[in-house]
């Protein structure tokens, strides 16, 4: 063996074929966890019977602990969620897995936003506590015949909605995160909104999301870009959306993972004579706050 044969061997030992194949196969299974979880996220979205909605979600790393889901219920409305995983990469996507399951499993026998949360903390408490994680959740059901949105939050950022050069987040619910405190119950609200608004659901990923000077692109930004792409289709704010962010980001590593939902509102009948007017939930049944 040469000098030189022998210095690179030093430099950079050799890997046996064992350990050679054991980082094809944990090469492979990642790519299969990031197609499942691709296929899981990015199924087709479900047809309204007036306006549209769609979701999508770029982990940071090969795989995300964000999570958005839909699920269709009586007379054409649809449960909406949105959540982020405390952490990221493969134990993140693994309690992603989770939350979904409880999503679903909860979905199936729950009559609101809120029950829908309280279930899924209920089943996933003593998993998240026992892992030291939580999950961020905000749940809504979206009534397109009368243009009802009734929510329940777990921690979650609240979603904006906006039309005509005016953005707001939604009234104000709060709730525990997922995994936070055992035996919670969560409120709703409700919200008529009008037609040709947009409802825009989110994870922190966007707006935590930094420049190359560590400047964070921030809420005010999000709201400039929702304004700026006001009357698009929500394919068209979608993409826009994710352009701003990283073209500010500039080069910069993507650190967390960047998730929305988008609600586009359609015409609906309804009595409702006064449109954007919080619901509250009381012992009467539900009324104006």
């Amino acid at each position: 063996m040469k000098f030189r044969d022998r210095l690179t061997f030093k430099q950079a030992p050799s890997v046996s074929e064992e350990t050679q194949d054991e980082l094809r196969i944990l090469k492979r299974e990642i790519n299969l966890a990031r197609n499942i979880q691709t296929q899981l996220l990015n199924a087709k979205p479900p047809k309204l019977i007036s306006g549209e909605v769609i979701g999508s979600s770029i982990p940071a790393r090969l795989i995300g602990g964000d999570y958005f889901d839909f699920y269709p219920l009586a007379n054409g409305k649809i449960r909406i969620v949105i959540g982020d995983v405390m952490g990221k990469g493969i134990p993140a996507a693994m309690l992603m897995i989770l939350t979904r399951g409880a999503f679903r499993s909860a979905a199936e026998s729950t009559a609101g936003p809120g029950e829908t949360l309280t279930a899924m903390n209920n089943a996933l408490y003593n998993d998240l506590r026992s892992l030291k994680s939580f999950v961020t959740v905000f749940c809504s059901d979206w009534d397109p015949k009368l243009g009802v949105l009734t929510f329940a939050n777990a921690g979650h950022h609240l979603p904006l909605y906006f039309d005509e050069n005016k953005v707001e987040e939604l009234p104000k619910v709060t709730g525990v995160m997922l995994g936070g405190l055992p035996n919670q119950v969560y409120h709703e609200s409700q919200i008529h909104l009008k037609p040709t608004q947009t409802v825009y659901f989110y994870t922190d990923g966007i707006v935590e999301a930094r420049n190359q000077e560590g400047e964070q692109f921030k809420l005010e930004r999000l709201i400039n870009t929702l304004l700026q792409n006001q009357g698009r289709s929500v394919q068209e704010l979608e993409q826009a959306i994710v352009l701003d962010v990283f073209q500010f980001m500039n080069g910069v590593n993507q650190k967390d993972d960047i998730t929305m939902v988008i609600l586009q509102v359609g015409e609906h009948s309804t009595d409702i004579a006064c449109y954007n007017s919080p619901m509250i939930q009381s012992e009467g049944g539900m009324h104006d706050e």
